[in-house]
């Protein structure tokens, strides 16, 4: 029965969606630093949501911890940890430079053609987000993307789209691909092995569908040329900083992924075997970093303040290959080095998840001028400086990882799943759950379409995908008498909507793009709401389409 505190949960949860979707910044006046803005956005609103909630009585201390513990078979932690496990190894091997190498690879093969060099990039991101995830990749794709547009006078938007398309559509074969893909998993028991044979097909259905939209909508001359500027040949050893620990990093994560294939079978928690892998990992970085110092030959580069030193070790690598490919003569016997300034491609490091813009008065950097301006305990600061720039002098992987991993991901996540229990405590989910049955007569195609089309939506609504996933996986659990063949076909279908959900309307549909964005803002490239809209609303409308109508074909087949 719906109460008033139910009215006031509904409202309060619609409140924070808003502010996920459209952040805004509270101006305050500190003593000594003067007036700040304080950014109400994904990473401040759900927690200050719950204590509102917690305050008002709608919801308690039972919702809070099984919003951290879990019920109904999905446990948040062991999400979680597994998740930022695998995101640690994948981070740190991309620091190594295997990421770039591969993309100078495949640009030599595709050579100056230019369809089959957006066809090759757009299949190498596809194995590449299959094994680490479409954050890895977008952190890694997209600067060198930037790089590459940049230094070949290609149209950005094709690429950058190709690049967020394939990376968020391939990220649903493994279940450690994507979040969502560990929440339907647990919520619907459905093996890891079993995961990956339901959801393969359609991946490859969406893939194919995501790539004819794409050359549909940039079929034009002035978007992909059929005949690039001739470029000289990249060198993919060049790229590779670390080939030491891109061998071990590949071994330790391949063999992490085959290990949880396995004991998957066993009922074992998954963060059980991913912890251990990334504390390996991590005791391998900071071993393999000493030893290198100490025989110093890890690459050191003194510390200063310049705007040009900002971007990392392996970007200055990429950024050299380029400026050496292209100053090499071309076809035509003339050079093309006046073509690519440096200035215009200095890569920042990009922080995982962060949603504010260089300019943004969130901004570290920003800050830490304020605080410089202030002389706030300027002897302990100096002191921490240079402890830090010590540490990470001598272990230059770690140090590179840590302000990339996804941390805000864990409180935004863990509120999601709180903000979701205190919907149930409500008696929301069992408000919607009839409303499904109701909507589908618990018959397998209907749910799949009504559960896939609401999920693609929803990502766009319901503060990111792993919102909506929560709450749709709890709504079919909730369903009465559902036939648990047409569970199975829901949370399949679930799945697909929730990786490719990403694709579509607003940043905010996913972390990855925010994060996406965030790169983009940090290199000047500003990519309107709009814009981002419109080049997706094709591809989203083939794969839903395609990826639903083959999830309905598998289930009729099997039930």
């Amino acid at each position: 029965m719906l109460t008033r505190f139910s009215i006031v949960t509904l409202v309060l949860f619609v409140l924070s969606i808003a502010l996920v979707i459209r952040p805004i910044y509270v101006p305050i006046w500190l003593p000594r630093f003067g007036r700040k803005n304080i950014p109400i956005n994904l990473t401040t609103t759900p927690p200050a949501i719950i204590a509102i909630l917690w305050a008002s009585q709608c919801l308690g201390s039972t919702q809070i911890r099984d919003g951290i513990v879990g019920t109904g078979g999905i446990k948040p932690y062991n999400i979680l940890i597994l998740f930022m496990s695998l995101a640690y190894m994948a981070i740190t091997l991309d620091i190594s430079g295997i990421l770039q190498a591969s993309a100078f690879w495949v640009s030599n093969k595709g050579g100056s053609n230019g369809w089959k060099l957006y066809l090759y990039f757009y299949l190498m991101l596809t194995l590449l987000s299959i094994f680490l995830g479409n954050d890895a990749v977008i952190l890694s794709g997209t600067p060198f993307l930037v790089y590459y547009t940049t230094a070949t006078g290609l149209e950005r938007m094709p690429w950058l789209i190709s690049e967020f398309s394939t990376a968020n559509t391939a990220s649903m074969v493994l279940f450690v691909g994507n979040i969502t893909n560990v929440v339907v998993c647990e919520g619907f028991s459905i093996n890891n092995v079993a995961f990956t044979a339901y959801t393969i097909i359609p991946f490859l259905a969406c893939n194919i569908a995501c790539f004819l939209a794409l050359a549909i909508q940039f079929r034009n001359e002035k978007y992909i040329p059929r005949r690039l500027r001739a470029v000289g040949r990249l060198n993919p050893r060049g790229a590779l900083r670390d080939p030491v620990s891109a061998l071990v990093g590949t071994l330790i994560l391949g063999t992490c992924l085959v290990v949880i294939i396995i004991v998957s079978f066993f009922k074992v928690d998954v963060w059980k075997i991913s912890l251990p892998f990334a504390v390996a990992k991590l005791i391998f970085d900071l071993a393999w970093d000493h030893h290198r110092f100490v025989t110093g030959t890890l690459h050191r580069r003194p510390f200063t303040e310049s705007k040009e030193n900002t971007s990392s070790d392996n970007d200055d690598v990429v950024l050299a290959e380029f400026k050496r490919a292209m100053s090499l003569p071309t076809e035509g016997g003339s050079r093309t080095k006046d073509m690519f300034e440096p200035n215009e491609c200095t890569i920042t490091p990009p922080t995982a998840f962060g949603t504010g813009s260089p300019t943004s008065p969130s901004d570290p950097s920003k800050l830490s001028e304020s605080l410089e301006s202030v002389k706030v305990f300027p002897k302990a600061r100096r002191h921490l400086k240079t402890v830090y720039e010590g540490w990470a002098a001598h272990f230059p992987t770690f140090f590179t990882a840590l302000p990339r991993l996804p941390f805000g991901l864990v409180p935004f996540s863990f509120s999601q799943f709180i903000l979701i229990e205190a919907l149930q405590h409500q008696g929301w989910i069992d408000v919607f759950a009839v409303w499904l049955s109701r909507a589908s007569h618990g018959q397998i195609h209907a749910s799949i379409w009504l559960i896939g089309v609401i999920g693609v939506l929803m990502c766009n609504v319901a503060g990111t995908n792993i919102g909506a996933t929560i709450l749709l996986t709890k709504v079919v659990i909730a369903t009465p008498n559902f036939p648990s063949d047409s569970s199975r076909a829901a949370g399949i279908a679930l799945a697909v909507v929730s990786n490719i959900g990403a694709v579509s309307f607003t940043f905010s549909a996913s972390l990855a793009g925010l994060l996406w964005r965030t790169i983009l803002m940090q290199q000047g490239i500003i990519i309107r709401q709009t814009q981002f809209a419109f080049w997706n609303l094709l591809p989203i409308l083939f794969m839903t389409c395609v990826g639903l109508a083959v999830v309905s074909a598998e289930m009729a087949v099997l039930y």
